[in-house]
């Protein structure tokens, strides 16, 4: 019977990631606390060169209506010199610029960093084969792995 419940959970485990990528958003798990992985996040934008635009408390927002809300953030962060080439290829991609990360909680104490996916964006904007796309894809990523590493 564990083994039927252990490959039922890997199923779940293995939809619920495609379903994620199917809609654009990678997501990491951190080994970190929710403020921690932030603060790291913040402090690698910042080490690359990027600039922070704002830093959004979802959860502080949540409380100011007398709601309660696991920890949530959103930094918006970038620079022109990979927004605009993306832009160039389509303008309508300013409306998922500057690029964004959240870092959330889940139910399970299970802290996460995700971010979308600059291929599924060049692909919403009818841009898949932009050059730019590549390299914006590596920066997250590095950002990310820089973010949640031990």
């Amino acid at each position: 019977m564990n083994i039927l419940r252990s490959l039922f959970a890997l199923l779940l485990f293995t939809f619920g990631s495609l379903a994620s990528a199917a809609d654009g958003l990678v997501a990491v798990k951190s080994p970190r606390s929710a403020t921690d992985t932030m603060n790291r996040l913040e402090e690698t934008v910042k080490q690359r060169g990027l600039t922070v635009f704002a830093r959004i408390d979802h959860a502080a927002g949540a409380a100011k209506i007398g709601k309660t809300l696991r920890p949530t953030e959103l930094l918006i962060f970038g620079n022109p010199q990979g927004g605009t080439p993306f832009m160039e290829c389509a303008q309508s991609a300013g409306i998922d610029l500057p690029l964004k990360a959240l870092v959330w909680e889940d139910a399970a104490s299970q802290v996460w960093l995700g971010y979308n996916d600059p291929a599924f964006l060049a692909q919403r904007h009818g841009v898949a084969q932009c050059p730019v796309v590549q390299n914006l894809r590596k920066a997250l990523e590095g950002i990310a792995e820089v973010t949640v590493a031990q």
